[in-house]
């Protein structure tokens, strides 16, 4: 099922009550889901990402703007004519039901066409905690469970209406590291294999690039930037997207741009063509440093950090916005610490500027 977002917006009234200014959470959100992908809606706390999940849900009501399922406006459709299966993320279950009736619930308020049997209510329950494989727990109490067991049957509940389109709501928040990796790759199988349009709406970018389709970074209720998560995070549109992908998180300086050079500090790092004198904003990946010993970049080495294959050197720079710079190398190269300078040369794809007032990217070509 197709979805089509066309000119969303979404104003709350101001809680102030000596202001009549409204509270933008969406604004002129334009998209188009296609059939069968899953889709993360990322960003940080207050971005809009769950608000404009719950406008596609049917629970809340778009100020203006219109939702599209396929070619149906189910702008104004009320949320249990949509066709929808939406699991939040505190699981929402019901504690004197067992998990087959928790999952068949839904099932016994459909009516008209839509009634079912009760067998076929039960073949559909279990149909659905087979595909989340929780088909042996039918007979336990929620309170038997443990977290992640819980959120898969929120999920089956979910799928056992067999919806146009699966809506998750921070599904894996609640969740511990080992459980949250776990059950996120059991949503993208589940997604694979049913070929069900899913809305992941988070705000752990880890999560959001290792199972989407495409991802959609949100920013004060505005888009920034939308693609498959390797390219947004190679080709990122403004600094706001460059520092929200990535783990470590990208290392920012400030730089100057002269001549065709760019410079951190006093130390000339690149030579590329496009681009006039300024101030600027500059984004390393910690990927991108390659350690040399006649390297443009000098850096103070305070402490490596061993990774396995890799290790993460962290360093200063007095142009770093950030306390430490983090590199990441293979762990076959050997830093000494007790060096005044570890040298760096940058790779020319893993290096970016930004407009130091916009944070708008600034493309350039390597010379």
């Amino acid at each position: 099922m197709k979805i089509v977002l066309q000119n969303l917006t979404k104003a709350f009234p101001s809680r102030n009550k000596k202001s009549n200014e409204e509270v933008i959470a969406v604004n002129n959100f334009n998209f188009e889901i296609p059939d069968g992908k899953l889709i993360g809606l990322l960003g940080p706390s207050g971005c809009g990402k769950s608000t404009t999940l719950y406008m596609i849900s049917g629970l809340q009501k778009p100020t203006s703007g219109r939702i599209f399922f396929g070619d149906d406006d189910v702008t104004e459709l009320s949320t249990e004519n949509r066709g929808i299966g939406l699991v939040f993320q505190n699981y929402a279950l019901y504690p004197h039901m067992t998990v087959k009736q928790n999952i068949m619930f839904p099932l016994q308020n459909l009516k008209g066409e839509d009634k079912l049997t009760k067998e076929q209510m039960l073949e559909r329950a279990y149909q659905a905690a087979k595909l989340v494989q929780i088909e042996q727990l039918l007979d336990r109490k929620p309170s038997e469970l443990s977290g992640g067991q819980q959120q898969r049957v929120a999920i089956a509940r979910a799928l056992v209406k067999m919806p146009r389109v699966l809506l998750l709501d921070e599904p894996l928040s609640n969740l511990d590291a080992r459980l949250r990796l776990q059950t996120r790759e059991e949503i993208r199988r589940i997604q694979q294999e049913t070929k069900i349009t899913t809305v992941f709406v988070t705000h752990d970018q880890e999560e959001a690039m290792s199972i989407s389709d495409m991802i959609v970074v949100m920013k004060a209720g505005i888009v920034q930037q939308i693609g498959k998560p390797q390219d947004v995070y190679d080709d990122p549109a403004n600094l706001f997207v460059a520092k929200f992908l990535g783990t470590p998180p990208i290392n920012v300086f400030d730089g100057q741009v002269k001549d065709g050079k760019l410079y951190i500090g006093s130390d000339e790092v690149l030579e590329f063509s496009g681009v006039a004198d300024q101030a600027v904003t500059v984004g390393i990946r910690p990927e991108g440093f390659v350690l040399s010993e006649n390297g443009a970049l000098k850096c103070k080495p305070v402490n490596v950090e061993v990774m396995g294959r890799d290790v993460s050197v962290v360093a200063t720079h007095d142009a770093s916005q950030n306390p430490f710079v983090r590199s990441i190398i293979d762990a076959d190269n050997k830093v000494d610490t007790g060096s005044e300078y570890v040298r760096y040369n940058i790779k020319p794809h893993k290096i970016f500027i930004f407009n130091k007032e916009t944070e708008e990217r600034i493309y350039f070509e390597v010379k």
